[in-house]
């Protein structure tokens, strides 16, 4: 198939694109720096989704394109929804114009409905409802937060950890999330490129378990050897702890910032539905920390995904098999 990437630079663009390749799969990534990218790819073409006229010569002859970007470090707390919104109208409009068959877009859990869902969460959102308006079919997979040696999300709750023994938090610590590993979430992607029946469909994506984010605090320090102790406390905003959280870890404050402003929101998945289509055995929630902590990096990650690809049929439009039910893996 051929495929186009964009953000192949990012955490897990730089993880699909390999996987991609080495399933046969003809790969155009789009990059603004084309002299820059080193990674696997049969074309590179530079551009800037920002910048009509720029990009559109990547998406001729595509048969699909994963939209993997999104602008938030870049342009600053106020503006990077309007950013993010803009760019995503502009590929919506090329796509459509050089005829994509299918569009792939990575995006957050959360209640739409939520009067405080975060501004990072929301901005997810809205790209959906930009792009849903192109005439390709658009499959959308919702994650929580993934755990993987180098996504910010993941870093932020490592730095922290590993920094402070004691960490005097907002209430929002109590609240539910489902981590799910880097491994799955490029899984998953693969999988719903290369199945008929993901495409026009929206689905949650998660590991086996539900946690609390204090859950998810303490088990990281115990696993890398930082023993913490989580003190939720009613006085701390959650705003505060934001900014509280830019400055004690080496990320951009503007990247942490709205990261952690989301963690008050409830982020579990309705997973069923994927679960039936791509039955992708998981990790368990231990085995990713301790994955991520060890500093796995992409070779490692393509390894997994691939073996993980290897135990399920995925239909394609080319077969009408049916996919097996496997159930999940042990998770800890």
């Amino acid at each position: 198939m051929r495929v186009l990437v964009t953000g192949a630079t990012g955490f897990v663009g730089s993880r699909l694109v390999p996987v991609l390749t080495e399933r046969d799969h003809h790969i155009t990534v789009l990059t603004r720096d084309a002299d820059g990218y080193d990674g696997p790819a049969d074309a590179v073409v530079e551009g800037d989704v920002l910048e009509r006229g720029s990009f559109e010569a990547a998406l001729a002859d595509v048969d699909a394109a994963f939209y993997l970007i999104h602008s938030m470090g870049e342009s600053g707390d106020e503006d990077f929804a309007e950013t993010d919104r803009r760019a995503a109208t502009n590929f919506r409009d090329a796509a459509t114009e050089a005829g994509v068959g299918r569009v792939l877009y990575l995006s957050g859990l959360g209640d739409e409905e939520d009067e405080e869902l975060s501004a990072h969460l929301a901005s997810r959102r809205e790209v959906e409802r930009v792009l849903v308006e192109g005439s390709y079919e658009l499959t959308v997979l919702r994650a929580a937060v993934v755990i993987g040696a180098g996504n910010t999300s993941f870093e932020v709750v490592s730095q922290l950890v590993r920094r402070f023994p004691v960490l005097v938090t907002p209430r929002w610590v109590r609240v539910d999330c489902q981590p799910i590993a880097a491994a799955d979430v490029i899984a998953y992607l693969v999988g719903a490129l290369e199945s008929a029946e993901t495409a026009g469909g929206v689905y949650d994506v998660g590991g086996p378990r539900v946690v609390t984010w204090r859950d998810l605090l303490t088990r990281t320090g115990r696993v890398g050897g930082w023993p913490t102790r989580v003190v939720p406390v009613s006085w701390l905003r959650p705003d505060h702890a934001a900014r509280l959280a830019g400055l004690a870890t080496e990320l951009p404050g503007e990247v942490v910032r709205p990261l952690v402003k989301g963690l008050e929101n409830e982020v579990v998945a309705d997973d069923g539905d994927v679960r039936d289509l791509l039955p992708i055995p998981l990790d368990g929630y231990g085995l990713a920390i301790r994955r991520a902590l060890v500093g796995h990096g992409i070779e490692a990650t393509v390894d997994r995904v691939q073996a993980k690809l290897a135990e399920v049929e995925v239909s394609t439009p080319n077969t009408d098999e049916r996919r097996r039910q496997r159930p999940l893996s042990d998770g800890e």
